[in-house]
């Protein structure tokens, strides 16, 4: 039994992203008995691993290796996941990050398509999607996965701060349409998380987090319905005074902390 057998069972928790740390991390965090998980990734073997420790743990799982860029494979797949429940809480998860290199050789267009479409459009339209049918229902909890460099654009990952912002103002936006139809958005702003993807950032990572550190506390977050988590501290208030500063400013700050500006 775990920290959380006090919470509500018989609850289902859509994941996608969940053959990634952060995703598996998230899956373990929410698997006990009562609890379905309806995990969504691309790595297969990695998918399966994640299912297999959750089932362990006494969740009943169901697994989807998906492409989410595929729109009409992915919302076919939704409407079957819907068709049948509803989810409690959806967590949209999946991302992924390009950067400009290590020898600030810029990003190539197919890599900055691939990255919107992943990053942007499908967490636009899944979320578009679950929102309507669980504001239907009069209730459900949804969680959008941004980052810290959502606060002021990284020079070593342009793009990716882009397409964070996007889902983060998404997000925002979304809580208030959403509170009077008794549904709950929270944005999630994570800064370094050791992962592959962390791995292949260019810069430095200060203040590294393990993903089940970093599940424990989005769990926590989305429990309670926060608007907004970031962290760890003090690098998201660091981020955040980025945003506020003078952005000449703020772009000294950045090249003085060898992030390529």
């Amino acid at each position: 039994m775990t920290q959380h057998s006090t919470h509500t069972l018989d609850k289902t928790v859509l994941i996608t992203g969940a053959s990634g740390a952060i995703g598996q991390a998230l899956a373990v965090c929410y698997a006990q008995p009562g609890t379905t998980l309806i995990l969504q990734g691309r790595d297969q073997a990695r998918l399966e691993q994640t299912a297999a420790a959750c089932t362990g743990a006494g969740a009943e799982v169901r697994q989807q290796a998906l492409d989410l860029t595929d729109t009409e494979a992915t919302l076919a797949w939704l409407e079957t996941v819907c068709a049948e429940r509803v989810p409690d809480v959806f967590i949209a998860n999946a991302g992924m990050n390009i950067g400009i290199g290590k020898g600030f050789e810029g990003e190539r267009l197919e890599q900055v398509a691939a990255l919107l479409d992943l990053n942007v459009r499908s967490t636009l339209l899944m979320t578009t999607f679950i929102a309507a049918r669980m504001r239907r229902a009069g209730a459900g909890q949804i969680a959008l996965v941004s980052s810290l460099a959502a606060f002021y654009g990284l020079p070593v990952t342009p793009s990716y701060s882009a397409s964070k912002a996007a889902v983060k103002a998404y997000g925002e936006g979304l809580r208030g349409a959403l509170a009077r139809f008794g549904v709950g958005v929270s944005v999630i702003m994570p800064g370094y998380v050791d992962s592959a993807m962390c791995r292949g950032m260019a810069g430095p990572k200060p203040f590294l987090w393990q993903p089940q550190r970093a599940a424990e506390k989005i769990r926590a977050a989305i429990d309670a319905n926060r608007a907004r988590l970031s962290f760890p501290f003090p690098l998201n208030l660091g981020c955040w005074f980025l945003a506020v500063l003078p952005a000449a400013l703020s772009q000294r700050i950045l090249r003085w902390l060898d992030y390529g500006g």
